[in-house]
This record gives C-alpha cells, sequence and structure tokens, in this order.
C-alpha cells in the first residue's frame, strides 16, 4: 500500500521535485503551489485530503472556480499545476492513477454556464426528500437559491434575523461587503417556514447561532457541501447537464429576463456592478429578444393595426 504523507510533507516534497528535476523557476514553482493549495483547501472543506481527489470532484472545484469569478485562462493556468502535482504523486508511488488525466483544459472563448429548464429545476426541488430533516433543508436551500439568486458564498452565509418571510424578502451581504435586499418566491418563503423549526432543534455551535442553513453538525454550510447538494439533487432528478449552485443563479436570471423582467431590475437583485456583467452573465436569447422587440416596439404595434 502506497506510503500516505501529510500534506505539509507533499508539498514540501513537490516543491523541491520542481526545482531539482523540472528546474522550474521560482516564479513558477510559487505558482503551482498556490495552485495545489488551493486545491487542498478545498478538499478540506469536504473532510477529505489529496489522496482523495477523483476527475468528477475536479469538476465541482472547477464550477467552484467558475463562481468566484476566475478567468479560464487563470483556471488552465492552475489545471497545469495540479496535473503536474498528481503526475508527481504517480511517479513517486504515491497514487496508482492520475485524476487530471481525463480534465480538459477551459476555453479560453467566452464562457456562457448552463441553463436549466423550469421543468429541470422542478424536478430537483421535488428529488429533496421532505420526509428527512436534511431533505427539509435541501429543499430550502434549492428554493432560495433559485427563487432569490443568490451567490453560493451568500447563501452559505445567510443569517436568520435577514430572512423576512412575512414580508417575502431577505437581506444578503454581496462583493464587497455590500447588503442588497431580494425577494423571495412564495415557494421559497415556504421551504425555509418547513426547515424553520428542523433547524430550531438543532445543537448549534458557537459562533452560528445567527446563520440558517447549517449541516448536520450545527457548523454553517462551506460552499462545497452546497456544491455536492445541488450536484446530487441534479442525479437524483436525472438532470444530466453539468451544474452548480451558479447553474441555478443563472437560471434565475434568464427565466426573469424571458418572462419579461426588466434588465436593470435583475441588475440590483444579482448585486451587479455593471449592467454590462448583467448582459454578459444572462447570454441573451436572441429569439426571445426578437419576439419582444416585435410585440412591443411601436413601428411594429402601427403596421399591425395598419393590415
Amino acid at each position: 500500500m502506497p506510503q500516505k504523507y501529510s500534506y505539509e510533507i507533499l508539498r514540501d516534497m513537490f516543491s523541491v521535485y520542481m526545482q531539482l528535476e523540472r528546474g522550474y523557476s521560482d516564479l513558477s514553482r510559487e505558482a503551482y503551489l498556490r495552485d495545489v493549495d488551493r486545491l487542498a483547501v478545498w478538499l478540506s472543506e469536504a473532510g477529505r485530503s489529496v489522496y482523495d481527489l477523483k476527475t468528477d470532484d475536479f469538476t465541482v472545484f472547477l464550477a467552484d472556480l467558475c463562481d468566484l469569478g476566475i478567468s479560464p485562462r487563470s483556471q488552465a493556468r492552475m489545471i497545469s499545476g495540479i496535473r503536474s502535482f498528481y503526475r508527481y504523486m504517480v511517479v513517486e508511488g504515491l497514487i496508482d492513477c492520475n485524476p487530471m488525466d481525463l480534465v480538459d483544459r477551459p476555453d479560453y472563448g467566452a464562457h456562457l454556464p448552463e441553463t436549466l429548464s423550469v421543468d429541470e429545476v422542478v424536478a430537483m426541488i421535488k428529488a429533496a426528500d421532505v420526509s428527512d430533516p436534511l431533505g427539509l433543508r435541501n429543499r430550502a436551500i434549492m428554493e432560495v437559491l433559485y427563487g432569490s439568486g443568490l451567490r453560493v458564498s451568500e447563501l452559505c452565509n445567510l443569517e436568520t434575523r435577514r430572512v423576512y418571510l412575512n414580508e417575502e424578502m431577505l437581506v444578503v451581504v454581496g462583493k464587497g461587503n455590500k447588503e442588497r435586499m431580494v425577494p423571495m418566491s412564495i415557494n421559497a418563503v415556504a421551504a425555509v417556514r418547513a426547515y424553520l423549526p428542523e433547524r430550531d432543534s438543532m445543537d448549534v455551535k458557537p459562533g452560528e447561532e445567527g446563520i440558517l442553513f447549517l449541516n448536520r453538525r450545527g457548523h454553517r454550510l462551506t460552499r462545497v457541501m452546497v456544491f455536492y447538494i445541488v450536484r446530487d439533487l441534479a442525479e437524483a432528478a436525472g438532470v444530466s447537464k453539468t451544474i452548480s449552485p451558479h447553474t441555478l443563479r443563472h437560471s434565475f436570471a434568464t427565466h426573469l429576463l424571458e418572462g419579461g423582467a426588466n434588465l436593470r431590475a435583475i441588475q440590483q437583485m444579482l448585486g451587479h456592478e455593471s449592467i454590462a456583467t448583467t448582459e454578459i452573465y444572462l447570454h441573451l436569447d436572441t429569439s426571445h429578444l426578437r419576439e419582444a422587440i416585435m410585440a412591443h416596439h411601436p413601428r411594429n404595434k402601427r403596421n399591425k393595426s395598419e393590415s
């Protein structure tokens, strides 16, 4: 059985290998180590080590990077560094196969996230087993992510005191520590109400008393945990697309646009500084826009009445 070292020792071994065997510059070596460190922290949040990485896990890790705004070019660099790390582990006999062998480099071109249909979102929500306390929580998570278009970090840090169920509103702290108020759907309000008795009966850990969504041990959820919740519900619902919590945010915005919502209103709900970000993020459906123009442009209306 291959020997297992602590991550700190393994990291030092890899650093020496890059310096002596590969002849990497100090800058390249430091960049590779930062990339591997980032993956190690991500795995640690899920209670795992670098020895446990599977190809599917790395796909989720990349989706997390997309959520954080890491560009495809930066992702490609990180893949190179992490692939080199696992290649080293194989050479040293620390693991049997390289989980990075089947990972492709991301395209440098414009990346548009997957969009779920309304039926697919509903199927995922229904896949949560509400007879189980964690199922109640997971359904509420899905309803809030999709119903309010939250970032996964905003969901993880959402406080109970900032969820106004009677008013069907919630307040989140977004990028730059800026607060914004976001409407809740009727279904999200109902799902949170159903979850709250279970949440209130938990043994909540010190410092987490104000957090809405908790794991079974009474700690707030990590981004990684939410990724796995969403992925598992997609699998249970038979949704074959590669998705993440970001997919629900994107679908929320796209469905609002298709329903006729004002782009400025969507910008405010998403918490985007610039309307240009919203336009790129929404990946506008040109056929839908053409229908909207034909239906609402005054010249088209006039021509229709004359005919």
